[in-house]
């Protein structure tokens, strides 16, 4: 894969993490690239059911590396300001600096992020794009851009808009203050404190793996679509999906195997 982002794939979990633990996992044009590859690459094998997306090191993901891209910038490379207008593959609505957080959204099984540590500005944002996340209570959480004189542009104001009020949104991201991990869930930026992040993630991903993968997949492009079309087209959604998964294969092997009170032997999609 890259050297700033690893993946190791076992028993249908893959177990993505930043890998610059000498940087706190900041972002650099090769840690930006890291991430969508990763993301692609789990999207794309049918043997995945889950995903746990984690940093390596003291935090999860300090946000933007300035300095690197300063440094790429004297030299007449690459810019921040680059890496944000460049396109992404074709097929997503983001640009390839949204996408190092939105290509989470699009991986078809359920992406929990375990933040540790320092979760600011990208950092956050990247979180974001899992569907679940558990934090440490001692983890900090920050909409950091503002320090900058920027602000949030990695699909963060996108998501967070489905996970806290406007008032809070606007109060976070005028202020950049730093949130601790109970009030981050307090707040609706993350799913629940753990004393174990990683542990605790690797551990429900196992217990997703075990579920019909047909049934997560449609479970997941179900809630995420309820979020942005109308009621009509929500509960047409909701009808297709449902008749797509009676009578399949792996939606019977449910059935039995609940009956038989085994475990399940489920194939992997198409």
């Amino acid at each position: 894969m890259s050297e700033r982002v690893s993946i190791r794939i076992q028993d249908g979990v893959a177990d993505v993490r930043l890998d610059r633990a000498d940087k706190l996992n900041s972002l650099d044009p090769a840690m930006f690239e890291g991430l969508v590859a990763a993301g692609r690459a789990v999207a794309a094998d049918s043997a995945v059911r889950a995903v746990v997306l984690s940093g390596e090191g003291r935090a999860f993901c300090a946000g933007l590396d300035f300095a690197s891209f300063q440094a790429m910038q004297s030299r007449g490379e690459a810019s921040a300001e680059t890496v944000s207008a460049a396109v992404a593959p074709a097929g997503s609505p983001a640009n390839r600096a949204q996408l190092a957080a939105w290509v989470w959204r699009e991986v078809p099984v359920p992406v929990i992020a375990a933040v540790h540590g320092y979760a600011y500005g990208g950092g956050l944002q990247i979180a974001l794009g899992a569907d679940i996340r558990l934090v440490a209570p001692d983890a900090q959480l920050s909409v950091r851009e503002i320090h900058w004189g920027l602000i949030p542009d990695m699909a963060g104001p996108t998501i967070l808009r489905e996970l806290v009020r406007l008032d809070v949104l606007k109060e976070l991201t005028f202020s950049g203050r730093i949130v601790d991990g109970r009030e981050a869930v307090a707040l609706g930026l993350a799913t629940r404190v753990s004393e174990h992040p990683l542990d605790d993630a690797l551990r429900m991903a196992r217990e997703i793996a075990g579920r019909s993968p047909d049934a997560i997949r449609a479970g997941k492009k179900l809630l995420d679509s309820v979020w942005r079309v109308g009621v009509a087209e929500s509960l047409k959604l909701e009808e297709t999906l449902q008749l797509s998964l009676m009578g399949t294969p792996n939606q019977v092997e449910s059935v039995k195997a609940n009956f038989e009170k085994r475990v399940p032997v489920f194939a992997d999609p198409e």
